[in-house]
């Protein structure tokens, strides 16, 4: 009788943590998604803005609303800066330099730096 005792707290304990896990993972999905629409809502701003000496901004405010999100966003935020800075590194022939000041923008806003350090004068308000 013990024995059945055990197993059935046993597999309580389980069942909570597995739950518990879920609600988790589920968590972290979820804001991943919502951080990659951050990311991309300040790609657009970007596009749209088409203002000298924004990039940096932009990048910046990505990764700090993304990372916002909690784990998921901030996960998302870095894969795709990443990916990004990969990209225009190897295949457009960006410089190594822009690419280690982009990273470092992207790092300042994951972290919950102010992305208005890298905010150019003059950038419109709506941004």
């Amino acid at each position: 009788m013990k024995f059945y005792n055990c197993m059935l707290l046993l597999s309580l304990v389980l069942c909570v943590s597995a739950q518990n896990w879920f609600s988790d993972a589920g968590a972290f999905i979820r804001d991943a998604y919502r951080g990659a629409g951050d990311m991309w809502r300040a790609y657009n701003d970007m596009r749209d803005a088409n203002y000298k000496n924004a990039d940096k901004y932009f990048h910046a405010r990505g990764n700090y609303d993304a990372a916002q999100r909690g784990p998921g966003g901030a996960w998302a935020a870095k894969v795709i800066s990443d990916a990004r800075e990969g990209w225009q590194s190897d295949i457009s022939g960006r410089g190594a330099e822009d690419t280690r000041l982009d990273q470092e923008a992207n790092k300042w806003g994951r972290d919950g730096g102010d992305p208005n350090r890298y905010r150019p004068a003059g950038l419109p308000e709506k941004y």
